[in-house]
């Protein structure tokens, strides 16, 4: 690692960088991006079709398949906005609950309707956790439960936090104003 000095006309003042051993190209045109690569085992098509049914903001940019009429092979496509790559060959690592993908909704209605959804042909966890039918875990978490968790009264946010460790669905009315 490097430490540089460096300032410019437009701006004087002195900025110090920490440069890693990855280079930087100042001729790059586009800025890095995250997305984060789901391997299906099976029928990412399947998966696709069912998150725009569930979600509604689903933009699928990018199909890609290994010859005419042969299955989906990958898609680059994005839920709520984040970005995934999604790609279906049998044989890699099976999705597991150490990475889940959290939906912050906005209410119980809300809640229970993708819960409902995902839980239908996946599996029920706790505190909010599921996954779904391809083994995918996601957390879904009404946006209000924060206010419960983080009440102002000590004694009242502890009593939340202890309901939550024993909810599977988040049920927002067994919290404690």
């Amino acid at each position: 690692m490097n430490l540089v000095e460096t300032s410019t006309k437009s701006s004087p003042q002195r900025v110090i960088a920490i440069h890693s051993h990855l280079s930087y190209d100042p001729n790059m045109t586009q800025t890095s991006a995250l997305k984060t690569f789901l391997w299906f085992q099976n029928d990412l098509e399947e998966a696709l079709a069912f998150y725009k049914e569930i979600f509604k903001d689903v933009v699928v940019r990018e199909e890609n398949r290994m010859g005419e009429g042969a299955p989906l092979f990958t898609a680059d496509f994005t839920i709520f906005g984040h970005e995934f790559i999604g790609m279906c060959i049998e044989g890699g690592p099976a999705f597991n609950s150490a990475i889940s993908l959290s939906i912050q909704c906005d209410g119980q209605e809300e809640t229970d309707r993708l819960w409902a959804a995902i839980t239908k042909e996946g599996a029920e966890g706790q505190c909010g956790w599921c996954t779904d039918k391809w083994g995918v875990s996601w957390q879904i978490t009404p946006m209000q439960m924060r206010e419960y968790l983080g009440n102002s009264n000590p004694e009242i946010a502890q009593q939340n936090w202890q309901a939550l460790r024993e909810m599977k669905k988040i049920d927002l009315t067994l919290f404690k104003s």
